[in-house]
């Protein structure tokens, strides 16, 4: 019998005993042997994942959703095409690399679930709050901007990019509605605004779309970016407890 994972550590540390009384050592020695060869295989396929996430992703970058092919992820990520086929349909393959590139998982729904939310919430300053919350904006977009193109012209195409695309609006206007919870249970928001109002006004300020207007079309610096976003956002939807 394996011991799984998933059943109580109270019962894992009684069970341990009872194995080395009742189980010849021999036959202990061969568990842990297959449970170290599982574990080294779970690691070699996650390795392999990361490695042709990475390739997609350049892959998409440079040449869009539609000239993107498996067989080209699959040669630039030294696997074969079946490897590659393994993992998921193209499309699938373009939603993880974003989710990656943005918080380094795929499938998270609150961002408070992450350490970049969890750091936010344990922010207690004002200025601090909105030049992280800034910041972590700014950094995402620099990492997952170069995979938009590939996403809205995809979605034209694909009708699974095409579901992913609105569920990923109506996701991120969660997420901006959660942030701007919290900083309106610190008084660090406008009052004389509706909510939903401000959530719309800092969910577009905020938006990919707007992060490759400035930066790609426009030709503004990162740092320019990051300062026009922290200036517009404080002029429209925070609050300084300083101005009282």
């Amino acid at each position: 019998m394996m011991i799984d994972d998933t059943v109580p550590p109270g019962f894992i540390a009684e069970y341990g005993a009872l194995v080395f009384i009742t189980v010849p050592p021999k036959s202990i020695t061969a568990k842990a042997a297959r449970s170290y060869r599982s574990e080294l295989r779970q690691q070699q396929a996650e390795s392999t994942r990361l490695r042709i996430l990475d390739a997609a992703a350049e892959l998409f970058a440079d040449a869009g959703y539609a000239r993107t092919t498996l067989a080209k992820i699959a040669a630039a990520a030294g696997v074969s095409a079946e490897t590659v086929q393994g993992q998921g349909p193209k499309a699938a393959l373009l939603i993880a690399a974003i989710e990656y590139a943005a918080f380094g998982v795929a499938g998270e729904e609150n961002v408070f679930n992450l350490d970049v939310g969890r750091r936010l919430l344990a922010i207690a300053e004002y200025e601090e709050a909105v030049d992280f919350l800034v910041a972590a904006v700014t950094d995402i977009h620099r990492r997952t901007a170069p995979l938009a193109p590939a996403l809205f012209g995809g979605a034209n195409a694909d009708p699974e990019l095409e579901r992913y695309l609105a569920d990923l609006i109506a996701s991120i206007n969660l997420q901006t509605r959660r942030v701007l919870d919290s900083f309106r249970d610190h008084g660090w928001l406008r009052d004389d605004v509706p909510f939903d109002d401000l959530v719309e006004t800092a969910a577009v300020l905020c938006s990919v779309e707007t992060y490759l207007r400035i930066t790609h079309r426009d030709g503004w610096s990162v740092d320019a970016y990051r300062a026009w976003c922290r200036r517009v956002l404080t002029e429209t939807v925070f609050f300084s407890p300083q101005s009282t």
